[in-house]
């Protein structure tokens, strides 16, 4: 199997082309230095991805930007600080601050010759609006929680996107997901017969970070550490 065997690339972007983590960090920075005990960097992520699974799970038709002030106040809770909720709602609205990983733009550049590029995404519409114009390309679809009513990793998710890119005239094995999480994409692509690639972010660090432990592995096709390392591999078939 080769990259180039694909005509589309759907892609995850908070984690694979945008990095979440980071821009996370630094916005629960100030809650997280109020806690009773220091937090590592990974504490602070595993406790996020914990909160916010369950209130995706709850609340699925809450768009991402007004969820993150829940999780926000639970994460609070869990830590023995009093939450305000202004701080709160201004998590929630720091969505578009997160920043690419530097290699996005200039990989997805080069993709945009060779494939079809979606998205699939457990965002709002308006936050990825601003989240995009960071990664500086013209994607052929968008497709989001918003738009859905649910998150990744429900089933319904992956079924909106098959159906409409068949509506696009685009085959279930045209694609390639791409994608950083185990837990919110590779599981159900698998699911879904899609042939799946891997961009491990989180390659030098242990655990899973701001997503869930996906327990049994789930199969991939490819794996890389980075965009760039995508874009060289496909570069090198031609």
């Amino acid at each position: 199997m080769r990259l180039s065997d694909f005509k589309v690339l759907t892609f995850d972007c908070y984690g694979t082309l945008i990095d979440w983590e980071s821009g996370l960090v630094a916005a629960l920075k100030p809650l997280a230095r109020r806690a009773k005990r220091k937090l590592t960097r990974n504490e602070i992520l595993e406790a996020h991805a914990r909160h916010e699974s369950s209130q995706q799970r709850y609340t699925p038709a809450r768009l991402y930007r007004d969820l993150l002030p829940i999780v926000y106040k639970r994460l609070a809770e869990e830590w023995g600080v009093e939450p305000k909720w202004q701080d709160a709602v201004a998590y929630g609205r720091s969505i578009g601050k997160w920043p690419a990983f530097a290699d996005s733009a200039k990989a997805l550049k080069y993709l945009k010759q060779h494939y079809k590029l979606v998205i699939l995404s457990n965002v709002d519409n308006e936050s990825f609006a601003r989240s995009n114009v960071k990664l500086g390309v013209k994607f052929d679809a968008i497709m989001t929680a918003q738009d859905i009513g649910t998150y990744k990793p429900n089933r319904r998710n992956f079924a909106y996107l098959l159906e409409k890119l068949a509506g696009m005239g685009i085959a279930r094995h045209e694609i390639l997901h791409t994608a950083e999480s185990l837990f919110h994409d590779h599981q159900p692509a698998n699911e879904f017969g899609l042939a799946s690639c891997w961009i491990h972010r989180r390659h030098a660090d242990e655990g899973f970070g701001a997503t869930m432990n996906p327990g049994t592995l789930p199969r991939y096709d490819f794996r890389f550490t980075s965009m760039a390392e995508m874009a060289a591999v496909h570069r090198s078939e031609q």
